[in-house]
């Protein structure tokens, strides 16, 4: 089986192929990646010479060689997207150009070839946010209530996903997941940030009062759950993916960053509060447990410290790309 992954030089699409290379050894992998500032060729150096595995660096928004990408393609995997929310607060012109139109181009070259799935990689920010003292959940029910540009354009591409579905009777399948962590994940990002500029001895800053919740998942959680939902997932259908419902606040998780790398709460520099800021996430994952047998398995207290390890330990992997991370908060 052939795979089109787009995106596949970022943080999850790199490790969602190295995760089906290792599983798959049959299938064939194109990446396709613009290789913008989200792109890293070295997230991909590991497996770059697997003769199951083969890069294009291009734009998903060209449809010429997308057609010819696809052609040859039974499954789209799309991770590509604009994906940082405060970039689309400086300026949202990528995240439309990328998270919509991409798409749109992707789907129409789907349609063409006739092919046997199509697979959107969202996320939960769709939803809106949750109040602090709410013990709702989102779930593949809940509303579509963005609140910052990146949001809105990735669910703008998750109805422009359905529609082909309800229209074109396109093979589709959306996942909608929570804050993923891990390695290769990019150091304007908070946990690789936070980890990155305590291994250089700086301060972490910490928006507001830092009592914003997330729900953590792991990188190779969601590289299951995707795998899962290509191969056995009904067609049409929306499955949320979140991690073990071991919610934590900004605040609690830059606490244990600090106890692991041995640091005191002196490092902790608090900053003022970005535009539109979400309070809480949290993921229902019932339906894809019930439906198809997926749950968490990476616990955060410990993958949280794999990580941290990761990126004491991959330095020449974040280094060159941490000045331009940091120029982007300045």
């Amino acid at each position: 089986m052939n795979l089109l992954v787009t995106g596949g030089a970022g943080f999850i699409g790199s490790n969602f192929i190295r995760y089906w290379l290792k599983k798959h050894k049959r299938d064939l992998v194109i990446n396709l990646d613009k290789l913008t500032y989200a792109g890293h060729l070295s997230s991909t150096a590991d497996f770059q010479n697997n003769q199951n595995y083969k890069f294009v660096k291009g734009d998903i928004n060209n449809r010429a060689l997308v057609d010819n990408i696809v052609s040859d393609c039974e499954i789209v995997v799309n991770f590509a997207a604009e994906s940082h929310v405060d970039r689309s607060i400086k300026n949202s012109n990528p995240f439309i150009r990328t998270n919509i139109n991409g798409v749109h181009c992707l789907l129409e070259s789907a349609r063409k070839n006739k092919i046997k799935r199509f697979h959107q990689v969202s996320t939960d920010e769709v939803f809106g946010s949750l109040n602090l003292s709410s013990h709702k959940k989102f779930n593949e029910e809940s509303v579509y209530q963005p609140r910052s540009p990146y949001a809105a354009s990735k669910a703008a591409a998750d109805f422009l996903v359905r529609s082909y579905f309800h229209t074109f009777s396109l093979p589709i399948t959306i996942t909608n997941c929570s804050n993923n962590y891990g390695p290769f994940q990019d150091p304007e990002k908070l946990i690789p940030r936070f980890i990155t500029n305590l291994l250089d001895g700086k301060k972490v800053p910490v928006y507001g009062d830092g009592l914003y919740v997330r729900d953590w998942l792991y990188v190779y959680d969601h590289c299951r759950a995707i795998e899962m939902v290509i191969l056995r997932g009904k067609i049409g259908d929306t499955y949320c993916v979140g991690g073990q419902n071991k919610l934590v606040s900004n605040l609690e998780l830059t606490k244990k960053i600090l106890e692991i790398l041995n640091k005191n709460g002196d490092f902790i520099e608090h900053i003022s509060d970005r535009p539109g800021h979400d309070r809480k996430y949290a993921v229902n994952w019932n339906k894809i447990h019930h439906d198809l047998g997926w749950e968490p398995k990476f616990d955060l207290s410990r993958y949280l410290e794999e990580t941290v390890n990761w990126y004491r330990n991959n330095r020449r992997w974040w280094q060159p790309l941490k000045t331009r991370s940091e120029s982007l908060y300045r």
